[in-house]
């Protein structure tokens, strides 16, 4: 469903994605690992559109969208999470939900005036899937609490559901387990799993390996802004060049 060409992205003197191709077919649940500054946010950052592609392309499906912008790319179901919360702290956690769904006739003035009886059906419709997904993320007692007095695993789970009002057909998590309780993180295998099941692909960067091992199908290894592994996770736990960018070189770790 994803496909990365080629793709190269720098800043100034430094390269912090370079020649990276990649093919997500019809894999489940795909993890990107790599050491700290291997270029993996950047790569995530250039799927959505959030940096220009400097060279390379990008296709979701059939489309070309590494020149889209990350509305348009949202739009045709690949959203992304942040590896900072992006909750509204002053809406409440089912407003949260809600003022994420896409293209509402409510949004439109002249819809209010001229349209009432499709924003009211609009706005139903809304609230009950908003519903479902605080079912779905576990966070249904917390309806009426402001997003902002959730506690930050909680809040993690919010932006899931928030993303999963756009009915993505692929979503990529940014470390969804960084800074988040092992109860929660139970949680969220699960949820995450619960969404494979659904039909949505899952691509998550994340450096709990155990986690890694235990959920993905397939991952991809990044260092330094390159592609050095692709694979299933037992296969990169005796690969030489993944050992390498995790502990370094023999002679420099010794």
């Amino acid at each position: 469903m994803l496909r990365i060409e080629n793709v190269t992205k720098g800043f100034g003197g430094l390269v912090a994605v370079d020649d990276i191709s990649l093919r997500l077919d019809n894999t489940g649940i795909t993890g990107l690992i790599g050491p700290n500054g291997s270029g993996k946010t950047t790569l995530f950052h250039m799927i959505t559109g959030f940096y220009r592609v400097d060279h390379g392309l990008i296709y979701f499906g059939d489309k070309l969208i590494s020149r889209l912008k990350p509305h348009n790319i949202s739009r045709i179901g690949l959203v992304r999470t942040f590896q900072q919360t992006r909750v509204l702290p002053f809406l409440s956690t089912l407003d949260n939900l809600l003022s994420a769904a896409p293209d509402q006739a409510g949004e439109r003035l002249s819809s209010v005036f001229f349209r009432p009886a499709v924003v009211r059906r609009e706005e139903n419709e809304s609230r009950e899937r908003a519903m479902e997904i605080l079912e779905l993320v576990s966070l249904t007692s917390m309806s009426d609490q402001l997003a902002g007095m959730l506690s930050f695993g909680q809040q993690k789970l919010l932006e899931i559901g928030r993303v999963l009002m756009a009915r993505p057909k692929m979503i990529l998590l940014d470390e969804p387990t960084a800074g988040i309780n092992p109860t929660l993180i139970r949680q969220l295998v699960e949820i995450i799993r619960g969404l494979k099941k659904r039909g949505i692909q899952i691509f998550l960067i994340e450096h709990n390996m155990p986690l890694v091992a235990e959920i993905c199908e397939k991952i991809f290894v990044m260092d330094s802004g390159r592609l050095i592994f692709s694979g299933i996770p037992s296969e990169a736990r005796r690969d030489a060049r993944v050992i390498e960018a995790y502990l370094g070189r023999e002679d420099r770790a010794s």
